[in-house]
């Protein structure tokens, strides 16, 4: 099967083993174009499907809200998503079947299928950390779709323009100040859903020690991501397969 992963700054994909759960090839990444809208980036998520010599259905991620194919969101991405069939617009750009769901959520269901999830019942929260924040929220194993915790007010701002990695590196904080946002960002989505286990994902989590080791306070155990930033690669391919 195969991925591709639309992020606020990146473009990526490749061929997923479902066996293994993990890619067949090297990704290929590209850079998101701005302005984010539909056509430009469809064009990009055409490029990175042509450098492989794949054909067959296609999972294809988006940093928002997907509902029955369409994009209702776009908070990292142009405004002209909001209401756009990106389904249609992709399967007809790539001339095959394809099918889109949230970024967060695919990262999610990777991670329970084959990571850092896998066997846990009870509530599980993977938060993606990059230019925004993704979640996805699991119920005894069962997806409860399009969440968006990151939007989540928190001391009054939208919590993912204060714990987002883009945060950290646009004021320049350091690690354990970083770190300090994410505890309270973290300890507010504890008090309101009181899960038995955070996953954090994104490519920040392949340096966990940097930050996680700051972060106190919080009841449920914190754990990284084990497929890393190549987890929405995988959810996607998984949804694909479904098709």
């Amino acid at each position: 099967m195969f991925g591709v992963d639309i992020g606020g700054t990146g473009i990526k994909g490749a061929p997923v083993d479902l066996d293994k759960g993990d890619l067949a090839q090297e990704r290929y990444k590209l850079a998101t174009p701005h302005p984010a809208t539909p056509e430009a980036v469809v064009e990009g998520v055409a490029e990175v499907v042509a450098h492989f010599d794949f054909d067959g259905p296609i999972g294809i991620t988006f940093p928002g809200v997907v509902v029955d194919g369409v994009t209702r969101t776009a908070a990292n991405v142009d405004r002209h998503w909001i209401g756009t069939d990106a389904r249609s617009l992709l399967g007809e750009r790539l001339g095959r079947p394809v099918v889109v769901l949230n970024d967060a959520d695919a990262a999610g269901v990777a991670e329970m299928t084959f990571g850092a999830g896998r066997g846990r019942g009870g509530t599980v929260i993977m938060l993606t950390l990059g230019t925004g924040i993704g979640s996805a929220v699991f119920v005894d194993g069962k997806l409860v779709p399009n969440t968006e915790l990151g939007h989540l007010e928190l001391h009054g701002h939208d919590a993912e323009t204060r714990a987002s990695v883009k945060a950290r590196e646009d004021e320049e904080l350091s690690w354990e100040h970083w770190a300090h946002r994410l505890k309270k960002y973290f300890a507010h989505v504890e008090m309101l859903f009181s899960p038995d286990l955070f996953v954090v994902g994104g490519g920040v989590s392949r340096k966990a020690d940097k930050f996680l080791p700051h972060i106190h306070g919080v009841r449920a155990p914190i754990v990284p991501a084990e497929l890393q930033n190549n987890a929405g690669i995988v959810g996607a391919a998984m949804a694909a397969a479904k098709l």
